[in-house]
């Protein structure tokens, strides 16, 4: 099944397990508030007074930064995904701030 959000919505692929510089695999409660997440689909944009979209700034393939408790979650094919607003998204990683 795919999933096409409409609007400023944004599906994301929460990144759930993170490693220290040691390796060290750090569980969820050692996390901060802010949750990383890669971007799987972006809706069309928010619709503007004048009728227009406005584009969302973030593209599929993103690593976003974003609140623990935004979005809602959803499952889809035994996948875990989010679906946040684009509001709900605090910043975007850049490249080479990824750590796989």
């Amino acid at each position: 099944m795919e999933i096409r959000p409409l609007s400023d919505h944004v599906v994301v692929k929460p990144i759930s397990e993170e490693k220290t510089v040691a390796g060290i695999v750090l569980p969820d409660t050692a996390k901060d508030k802010l949750q990383r997440a890669e971007v799987m689909a972006v809706g069309s944009g928010r619709l503007l007074e004048n009728g227009t979209r406005a584009a969302l700034e973030v593209k599929v393939g993103d690593v976003i930064l974003f609140q623990s408790e935004a979005g809602q979650k959803v499952r889809i094919d035994d996948a875990d995904y989010l679906l946040l607003r684009e509001g709900d998204i605090v910043a975007q990683l850049a490249a080479a701030s990824v750590v796989a």
